[in-house]
């Protein structure tokens, strides 16, 4: 009788547990808006709206106890605007007290802060020229054409760019059987939406195990990529990089950038706040908040801030989510 009463409370102890792991499996339904902090709401949206054809949606002015919870940030007022390409949204918040430091004049493409979002563009030729016209600040030399010898992305054209408070952006053209197959529909539109937003990270596997293991993201593709035309994309010498694309079912992919060469990629300063202009937030929705948070938190990842449903995280390289139901 002993032995059945302890193999009883042995198996009844498994199913506690086994009750408690599930209660910690999280499922990303949803990834976006991409989110950047601004100095300037009003110059940036000017830039966003004409020199890139996004569609202001709504804005808003926020202060208060609450914001204030959500921010950690003691007197915290802001200004945002929410803002349309094609199926995609970003934000734009402005910070109009406490205000944020600027992005350090010597950012560098494989500092561990570094993120961007990837405008797909019909043609390439004809959105450089509109950017160039412009007079953007450039980061690649000039948009450059994956080479063929990299069987995933090859052929693919890309160049990055700065909007006017340093943000690094890039514009993309996916050939045909490349990308998601929405980018090939025939349109006369020549921004065409945001295909995925890309982070800097120190290791993908740890990666992998906190998007694809712990939040359920799905991988959706990868490539490792090199050379000279890599060199000149990212204004980096000797670049190699790992790349690995995941996707929830809904939004904007996130594409990890980890580079196995050069060394010496910078860690998010220990003194970053969520109102500096390196803090770009991608939101990610759930079925269910709770558990979720538990997830992310089990998996390593940092609580920045919280307020009810709503929770700025920070993955193990520092990136922000903000988790919500």
């Amino acid at each position: 009788m002993k032995t059945f009463h302890a193999s009883f409370r042995q198996i009844f102890v498994g199913l506690l547990l086994f009750a408690f792991a599930s209660s910690l499996s999280a499922t990303i339904t949803a990834v976006g808006p991409i989110g950047l902090v601004v100095e300037d709401l009003d110059r940036e949206l000017n830039f966003y709206t004409t020199v890139l054809p996004f569609e202001k949606i709504s804005d808003s002015h926020a202060e208060g106890p609450e914001v204030e919870k959500l921010y950690a940030l003691p007197g915290a007022q802001t200004r945002s605007a929410t803002l349309r390409l094609g199926s995609e949204t970003i934000t734009l918040t402005e910070f109009v007290a406490p205000k944020g430091r600027a992005i350090p004049a010597d950012s560098r493409s494989y500092d561990r802060w570094f993120q961007h979002i990837a405008i797909v563009v019909r043609d390439m030729d004809s959105a450089y020229a509109v950017l160039a016209k412009a007079k953007v600040r450039h980061v690649s030399t000039s948009p450059q054409t994956l080479p063929a010898s990299n069987p995933n992305a090859g052929g693919i054209k890309a160049f990055y760019f700065q909007d006017p408070e340093a943000h690094v952006l890039e514009i993309i053209w996916f050939p045909a059987g490349k990308g998601d197959p929405r980018w090939q529909q025939p349109t006369d539109k020549l921004f065409l939406g945001i295909d995925h937003t890309a982070i800097v990270v120190s290791d993908t596997d740890r990666s992998l195990a906190f998007y694809r293991d712990t939040l359920g993201l799905k991988v959706a593709g990868g490539a490792e990529n090199f050379g000279v035309e890599q060199e000149h994309l990212n204004q980096v010498f000797g670049a190699r990089l790992r790349i690995t694309a995941l996707r929830a079912a809904h939004g904007p992919g996130v594409e990890f950038l980890e580079y196995i060469t050069p060394p010496g990629g910078r860690q998010l300063p220990v003194d970053a706040r969520i109102n500096d202009l390196l803090a770009w937030t991608t939101a990610m929705r759930a079925d269910a908040a709770a558990p979720t948070i538990a997830a992310a938190e089990s998996a390593g990842a940092r609580r920045a801030s919280i307020l009810g449903d709503n929770v700025l995280l920070r993955d193990p390289d520092g990136h922000l989510l903000h988790l919500s139901q």
